[in-house]
């Protein structure tokens, strides 16, 4: 394994959740991969959401929970470029065998790095 994966594997930490023998390529993938470094990069995705938030001059703040989490989904949902950059976040993060994993089932595994993603933001919606 190069000094990259290493390097990388080791700053993202352990494994979240659990990985057995029957668990799908997916599953596995998720917490082996994607819930490390969501974890990891939680605070980067605050401040990119936030940031969002200003730039685009969204009425936010004014709006009850549900609203926010409304605005939420719909941020990373329908803003193709803002969907992009965190995806990028995340897949930046990959180590080389595991974005090709991430190329052979890119459109599953996208929908659930952004279910994870949006319900992460959601559930810190009170930091905003």
């Amino acid at each position: 394994m190069n000094t990259r994966d290493t390097f990388l594997k080791e700053f993202r930490g352990q494994t979240i959740g659990s990985v057995t023998t029957q668990s799908t390529t997916e599953e596995s993938f998720q917490n082996e991969v994607l819930r490390p470094i969501l974890k990891l990069q939680n605070d980067l995705f605050l401040a990119s959401f936030s940031n969002y938030i200003s730039k685009n001059k969204v009425d936010f703040y004014s709006h009850s929970a549900d609203k926010k989490s409304t605005i939420i989904e719909k941020a990373i949902q329908k803003d193709i470029k803002f969907r992009n950059a965190l995806k990028g976040m995340i897949v930046g993060l990959f180590t080389a065998d595991e974005y090709a994993v991430y190329v052979k089932n890119s459109s599953n595994i996208n929908k659930r790095m952004m279910s994870m993603l949006v319900e992460r933001l959601k559930s810190q919606v009170q930091l905003f």
